[in-house]
């Protein structure tokens, strides 16, 4: 290994378009912000040092040996992967070990785009991530005291807008300029009315000059072909600087180890296809690893190298359609309790239930089939507990030994008593007490604890519908005091309303086209428009926990406390048994 000559930034943009420059396996993904381009940019141009590079110089001999992939142009949040490098294998390529995420931020600003997610937006809205390119303002510094330049990502219906501080640059067209023929850049300046502007002279001659002329690269140069030389240099460079998370690194493990399968693509693919279940979920890499270890039953489940070593990964590799199989069961599952990203407040909960079907070796079937209702149910109900216990918070790996030595000593149905029994007087009790049930009905509308404890309150819902959390008397009536009070309500009752009408005793879960209609009627209205039959009027009222209960919103306060002491003598009754 050895310092090589650096080169320009130029020289390294031509090289990734080339696919002279690729990633390994053992790379992690992209993940720098727009700010940290931003910044990066405003380094160069300060002639501030951006850190060394490593490559791996891979002999055309060695190229078909490996898996390589090419660096990223168009960034889209959470949907970006790299793509595979399709290689001949003739000619020798050089790897990038340490420096992706500087170089891929080069590569997006000079040759591609970013695209992230506004905010408040749905993830499903292809509106939801409009591309943006880097743009440099001439006429102004950058109003950050910590930056001199002003760097930003932009649409270019954006870039367009100006005014007498603003003009922005698309940093990419830099490339368009002849570096030897600076009359080029002092067209551009005189055409846009910049020429007399210093500033902005000065700017974008020294983009160009940082860009095509200065030498910043600075890389080392490992030639050894052996694989496990070059991983162990990779996992030294990478322990400082932006850590890689464990799963990247058990990742670039399990792809260097597996022989019949490409661990890395196998993982991300399927990651991406559990998520896009039902209304979408939030898992990871992590959690699929971890699960690997735990479903293996491997003695120790930690996220350790030496957990990754060649023998269990080979067990992994040859497990892993079951594995994947008993996952995407769970989580179909799961998705018919009425979870998702927003609601499945662990992830590493469900992994008992993957292990339970992977040890009784259950399919599909399991999800849909009347024979397993009995089953359903009590699944459903143990993580609901669990969540709202926090089982699986802090240490998670003891919690998951244990649970997993139970489900394999008891496979007859899933142990849900047998667990609680084990647990009962530790800190993971599976128990609840009088205080405990009483907080429960604190949680307020769209917190992450609010629908498991809605979800026990409404066990008989169909879940395969999408259900709203809805204020039973519509929230816009709490907006001020005036408001109440001109609804009738009594002034020493206000504050109490204020307070509350946002928790759980105010809350039922209604479906999503209901709820739409409903509106911000007042309830009484709503309830005698759409319910005229004297005993469907009933059947809601009991469902919901109404019976006997003051509706209007005048009486707010004691609807409140009489449907809590309801709502609290149901979960002690599910709960305390």
């Amino acid at each position: 290994m050895s310092f090589q000559t650096p080169i320009t930034i130029y020289d390294a943009i031509k090289n990734i378009s080339s696919r002279k420059y690729l990633l390994p396996a053992i790379q992690r993904e992209f993940v720098w912000s727009e700010e940290q381009i931003e910044r990066l940019f405003d380094s160069i141009m300060r002639g501030y040092p951006i850190g060394s590079f490593l490559f791996w110089k891979v002999s055309k001999e060695s190229v078909k040996k490996y898996q390589f992939y090419e660096f990223i142009c168009h960034h889209h949040q959470g949907k970006t992967h790299n793509q595979k490098a399709v290689l001949l294998g003739d000619e020798e390529i050089i790897s990038v070990l340490d420096g992706q995420q500087r170089l891929t931020s080069l590569y997006i600003a000079l040759k591609g785009s970013y695209a992230s997610k506004v905010p408040y937006r749905r993830w499903n809205d292809p509106a939801a991530f409009p591309k943006k390119y880097l743009y440099l303002n001439l006429l102004k510094e950058a109003d950050d005291e910590d930056l001199n330049y002003d760097f930003r990502f932009l649409t270019e219906e954006d870039a367009k807008k100006r005014d007498e501080n603003t003009f922005w640059f698309k940093v990419g067209d830099i490339l368009n300029f002849d570096p030897q023929d600076p009359s080029q850049i002092n067209d551009y300046l005189i055409e846009n009315q910049l020429a007399t502007n210093k500033f902005a002279s000065k700017t974008l001659f020294r983009l160009s000059d940082v860009i095509f002329k200065r030498p910043i690269i600075n890389y080392y140069l490992e030639e050894d072909q052996e694989l496990d030389k070059v991983l162990n240099v990779f996992i030294r460079v990478n322990s400082g600087g932006t850590q890689l998370s464990y799963s990247d690194l058990l990742l670039s493990i399990a792809t260097a180890q597996w022989d019949e399968k490409d661990a890395r693509e196998e993982i991300i693919n399927f990651v991406d296809e559990i998520n896009s279940v039902g209304r979408g979920f939030s898992f990871n890499k992590d959690f699929v690893l971890k699960t690997c270890l735990v479903l293996c039953d491997f003695n120790d489940i930690r996220f350790k190298v030496d957990n990754f070593n060649k023998q269990n990964m080979s067990v992994i590799q040859d497990n892993w359609d079951k594995i994947k199989e008993s996952i995407r069961t769970t989580v179909e599952l799961i998705n018919t309790f009425g979870f998702d990203y927003q609601t499945l407040t662990s992830n590493n909960a469900i992994i008992p239930i993957a292990y339970y079907l992977y040890k009784k070796d259950l399919r599909n079937n399991f999800v849909t089939s009347v024979n397993f209702r009995g089953e359903r149910d009590k699944i459903k109900k143990w993580l609901h507990i669990v969540l709202l216990k926090q089982t699986f918070g802090g240490n998670s790996d003891y919690i998951l030994s244990i649970i997993r030595d139970i489900i394999r000593q008891n496979l007859n149905g899933f142990p849900v008593e047998i667990m609680k029994q084990r647990l009962k007087g530790t800190s993971k009790s599976l128990d609840f007490g009088d205080e405990e049930i009483e907080n429960l009905l604190e949680y307020e509308y769209g917190k992450k604890y609010t629908f498991s404890v809605l979800a026990l309150l409404y066990p008989t819902l169909d879940y395969n519908n999408l259900f709203h959390q809805d204020h039973i008397h519509p929230k816009s009536f709490f907006t001020s005091r005036e408001k109440l009070l001109k609804l009738g309500v009594k002034p020493e009752d206000i504050d109490f309303c204020l307070e509350n009408y946002n928790k759980i005793p105010n809350l039922q879960l209604l479906e999503g086209n209901i709820n739409m209609s409903k509106s911000a009627k007042p309830f009484i209205e709503w309830l005698d428009e759409n319910y005229k039959n004297y005993n469907a009027k009933n059947q809601y009222k009991e469902l919901h926990y109404l019976t006997g209960l003051d509706l209007s919103i005048v009486n707010f306060k004691e609807f409140f406390c009489k449907r809590r002491e309801m709502m609290k003598n149901r979960l002690r009754q599910i709960l305390v048994s």
